[in-house]
């Protein structure tokens, strides 16, 4: 796939608490967060941020690694020069301060600027709330950011932090105790619902960390677990990137099946509320 020129997408920024970070903004209606995968916002990740804005959301972009609109495949560039650009994007993340990649209970400080964009969101786009979906490194922020009532449905497609290496971290997402206190007091008396996609046997998203999730939310962790023969066997690395990567977009396919489930949460929770809490349910697959 080759780099997209970034057509039909508004470029603007945010700051918030002296930081500042381009945007990207496509569609109207209420506003979902989309916050990319490493190494940036590609191609396939805009494509998942226009079905959002065919739903009738406005789909909202932080820029925070990468270069937006650029292919990481092999098969735009070379090989070397793929693995270089992807490498490179992940080691500079890695040492900012706005991430913590490694760390057990901690909530990453830039989760603080992106509830503040929700925030910002929510009154630019009203709407009953603020959508907000996560991906591989970015994929627990949304959880995270559901400790602000303002999020009301939010999606952690692959989260990989932090990474797991130990069974601490294995068994655990990039939050503190205090905001997965806040976000279970919303799912047990709110009836917030929080949607988690992963494949089996995904090495950077563990099995037990699915548990984990099921454990500490109850019945309010929409948990979908695909099996890895029904990825996208063109991606260039094995499966991982459930709405994106690996997505094969055909009816009847299982990770068509994930997408139209997120989809549906969207419509349901921002275009659709209802006066009880509940929401579209795949289940694991």
């Amino acid at each position: 796939m080759a780099d997209h020129d970034l057509e039909g997408f508004e470029r603007t920024t945010f700051t918030h608490a002296a930081v500042t970070h381009e945007m990207l903004r496509i569609g109207s209606g209420p506003a979902v967060i989309v916050m990319a995968e490493m190494p940036g916002i590609t191609p396939r990740v805009l494509q998942f941020a226009e079905r959002v804005a065919g739903i009738g959301c406005t789909a909202v972009l932080p820029v925070l690694f990468g270069t937006p609109g650029r292919d990481p495949n092999p098969g735009a560039r070379s090989t070397l020069v793929a693995v270089s650009y992807g490498v490179s994007t992940i080691l500079r993340a890695c040492v900012s301060r706005e991430f913590v990649v490694w760390a057990t209970g901690t909530t990453s400080p830039v989760v603080t600027w992106l509830r503040a964009l929700a925030a910002s969101e929510h009154a630019r786009c009203g709407g009953p709330g603020v959508g907000a979906v996560g991906m591989c490194f970015t994929g627990g922020y949304a959880l995270a950011m559901a400790v602000d009532d303002r999020i009301v449905a939010p999606v952690l497609s692959q989260p990989s932090l932090p990474f797991a290496i130990t069974a601490a971290q294995r068994c655990t997402l990039d939050i503190s105790d205090e905001d997965l206190r806040a976000v279970r007091h919303r799912c047990a008396h709110d009836g917030l619902e929080v949607v988690g996609l992963r494949f089996k046997g995904d090495r950077f998203v563990p099995a037990e960390r699915f548990a984990f999730l099921r454990e500490q939310l109850g019945d309010a962790f929409i948990g979908v677990e695909l099996d890895g023969r029904h990825a996208n066997p063109k991606a260039f690395m094995p499966p991982h990137s459930v709405l994106t990567e690996h997505l094969i977009d055909e009816p009847g396919q299982p990770t068509r099946a994930a997408l139209d489930l997120v989809l549906d949460f969207f419509r349901t929770r921002l275009l659709e509320p209802r006066s009880t809490p509940g929401s579209p349910r795949l289940g694991s697959a």
